[in-house]
């Protein structure tokens, strides 16, 4: 009998925490990803400060999946629909790897960078050897030079396994959201005291640079073996 009301009390007291949790994770506005309270807190706290000194509401959706092959775009003006205020909303699907970020109004693009934050490139030495792999066009190796700086992509192309992806994704969403709640306020000047501290970047450098390291290791590898094909072929 004792143990039955122990574990009665346990279970109501856990509905308790995640009830609570659930009321004042206002930004974090659907996490099927991630589920660490620290992370919510963390967004939360960048949240509300960012809304009281812009009136800007900056919402996060951490998605496992969308249903009935939605795309990520309609799933997102489902929710501006939902939320009914001004907001930007940025929405990560785990099994589609889609990262996407709507307005509304869309008068509120002014206020960050969209394609510098979901730039697949970190830096500039990223963007050139982009351009060079993957550009066909001037206006394509500008697009990838001029929007370079993403917060999102680069740290979401590194391969992990087990719980490691899922501080993967942690980290990633937390560096792009932080990312544009900066610019946010600072397009309104404002400063925001609870968004990502030096440490936070340094950690996020490191891992670009490695990410980069190994792209530009594996474009050495690609032009070496195609200059010693082409020097055997002339040699036969």
């Amino acid at each position: 009998m004792i143990k039955l009301k122990f574990s009665r009390g346990l279970a109501a007291l856990t509905l308790t925490l995640i009830s609570t949790l659930s009321l004042h994770a206002e930004f974090l506005y659907k996490d099927d990803v991630v589920k660490n309270p620290k992370f919510t807190q963390q967004i939360e706290s960048i949240g509300s400060e960012l809304k009281a000194k812009t009136g800007i509401s900056l919402y996060l959706v951490m998605a496992r999946d969308l249903d009935n092959n939605e795309s990520i775009s309609d799933f997102e003006k489902r929710i501006s629909v939902e939320t009914n205020d001004s907001a930007v909303i940025m929405t990560f699907v785990e099994l589609k790897q889609e990262v996407d970020i709507l307005a509304r109004p869309t008068s509120l693009y002014n206020n960050f960078n969209k394609g510098q934050v979901l730039s697949p490139n970190a830096t500039f030495i990223g963007a050139v050897v982009s351009s060079i792999m993957f550009a066909r066009s001037y206006d394509a190796v500008k697009e990838l030079i001029v929007n370079r700086g993403g917060t999102i992509l680069p740290i979401l192309a590194e391969r992990t396994k087990g719980l490691d992806t899922v501080s993967k994704y942690s980290v990633a969403m937390y560096n792009g959201y932080a990312d544009v709640a900066e610019q946010i306020a600072a397009s309104k000047g404002q400063t925001l005291s609870s968004s990502a501290g030096s440490g936070s970047k340094d950690f996020i450098d490191i891992l670009r640079l490695i990410f980069y390291a190994i792209i530009a290791y594996a474009l050495i590898v690609y032009v070496r073996g195609r200059f010693f094909r082409k020097r055997e072929q002339k040699s036969e």
